[in-house]
């Protein structure tokens, strides 16, 4: 651009000089003598031509710099629909070229935006799980189309304050979202019952707070995944008791013809037989029945000596480490069933016997109990699914004893968890919350 107004400004002062040395040399033929006169004629007729040519040259570069200068705006205002067009092949042209093919792909962008974002939309309106954007606990500012159903029957929810709309909507929803974090809440009765996971985040948005809030219906997975759990029981119980009560009969019906032969020397043993596998169903049904009806914990201050000390009579392990002076309030008879369905699968795990260990342990805010074997661990599938109630990989196993044992650290307001030991083996680790700790 500098090289193109650099010629050009040549051509011109080359022009006008040329045209003031002629015309001051005709004045001087004329009027000799009078130089004066010559120098103000001389001006009178550049002055004037060199002005009309300047503006004459530089109108169209204004005119082009002008139109740059607007096009940038549009750009920045989010229109790139200009272009510009420049005559002349110089570094202007260039400059233009470069200007338009900018606004090309500024365009493509754009456009391609635009169909992004109306495939997004697209997804959250028709989406089943609803969606509200509340700002700073104000007005809702987004709401997709299943919020409108749920909160609004079908009207736009965005300027109404969620508060208004809490006050319409059912009490176990305001009670949720009152309630604040994510969590289950139940609406309706009977037929009419509706499960509902309600999630939230906040995050910053322009400058301002803003709240996302978002409620999924789980009532019809809910209710697969319930009739899919209870033939997985059904299929269970049904196995147990064909494998208890198939040899039950044929033991009686062997000792009825033992009686009626009058061989009585081997009824002791069918009978003792007969008594064994009773236990077993016995067993098998009380597993369940704990499960399904786990009481409230009944929390009292227990020593962790004493407490290890009844444990170790009924199934053998090794104690890591001094045990925690400090008592622990908890329910004895729930924690030492938990306790012991753990140590039974440390062994049953293929385990050594002297390899299967207790530890118990303070760490801040928390007691934690590891039971721990030199087992061959659990693939990733199995860590997966070990909590599930019912699944096991036992050909004989319910699936209730970490089940169990999780039901019973959940209502002590605590958790287990499952990881793979370096060198083999796998750890089973117990939190008890700290507001369990007596002082």
């Amino acid at each position: 651009m500098r090289l193109s107004l650099l010629t050009r400004w040549s051509a011109l002062v080359g022009t006008l000089l040329t045209l003031g040395i002629v015309i001051a040399l005709a004045l001087t033929h004329y009027l000799p003598g009078q130089p004066l006169l010559v120098l103000a004629v001389c001006l009178l007729c550049v002055v004037p031509l060199a002005v009309i040519t300047i503006r004459s040259q530089l109108a169209p570069m204004l005119s082009l710099y002008r139109a740059l200068a607007g096009t940038v705006t549009s750009y920045r205002d989010g229109d790139f629909s200009f272009s510009l067009h420049w005559p002349q092949n110089d570094e202007l042209c260039d400059l233009v070229a470069a200007h338009n093919a900018l606004g090309e792909v500024l365009r493509a962008q754009r456009l391609d935006l635009v169909q992004r974002e109306l495939l997004l939309d697209t997804m959250v309106q028709n989406t089943p799980v609803a969606m509200l954007l509340v700002a700073d606990n104000g007005p809702v500012v987004y709401a997709n189309l299943a919020a409108r159903h749920l909160l609004g029957q079908g009207r736009k929810l965005e300027g109404h304050r969620l508060d208004e709309l809490l006050a319409q909507a059912s009490a176990a929803l305001a009670e949720a979202v009152a309630r604040g974090g994510d969590g289950l809440f139940t609406t309706g009765e009977g037929e009419q019952e509706e499960v509902f996971h309600l999630a939230r985040r906040r995050f910053n948005l322009n400058g301002r707070r803003h709240e996302l809030l978002l409620l999924r219906q789980l009532t019809s997975e809910l209710r697969r995944q319930e009739v899919q759990t209870w033939k997985k029981v059904i299929r269970v119980i049904s196995h147990e008791l064909n494998n208890s009560l198939a040899p039950l009969a044929s033991l009686a019906h062997s000792g009825a013809e033992l009686v009626r032969r009058g061989q009585t020397e081997r009824l002791p043993q069918i009978l003792a037989t007969i008594g064994e596998r009773t236990r077993h169903l016995e067993s098998f049904i009380l597993g369940y029945a704990r499960f399904a009806k786990l009481p409230t914990p009944r929390l009292e201050a227990q020593q962790w000596a004493g407490f290890v000390a009844r444990l170790a009579e009924q199934v053998p392990f090794r104690v890591d480490g001094p045990l925690p002076e400090e008592p622990c309030a908890f329910d004895a008879a729930q924690l030492e069933q938990a306790l012991l369905n753990l140590l039974k699968n440390a062994h049953e795990s293929g385990s050594s016997p002297e390899a299967v260990s207790l530890d118990i342990r303070r760490v801040p805010d928390l007691v934690r109990i590891d039971v721990l074997d030199r087992g061959p661990g659990m693939s990733e599938a199995v860590l997966t699914n070990a909590l599930v109630p019912f699944y096991s990989t036992k050909r004989s196993g319910t699936g209730l004893g970490l089940a169990l044992a999780r039901e019973i650290a959940e209502a002590h307001g605590g958790r287990i968890t499952l990881a793979n030991r370096e060198g083999g083996g796998l750890a089973v680790t117990l939190f008890l919350p700290s507001e369990l700790l007596t002082a």
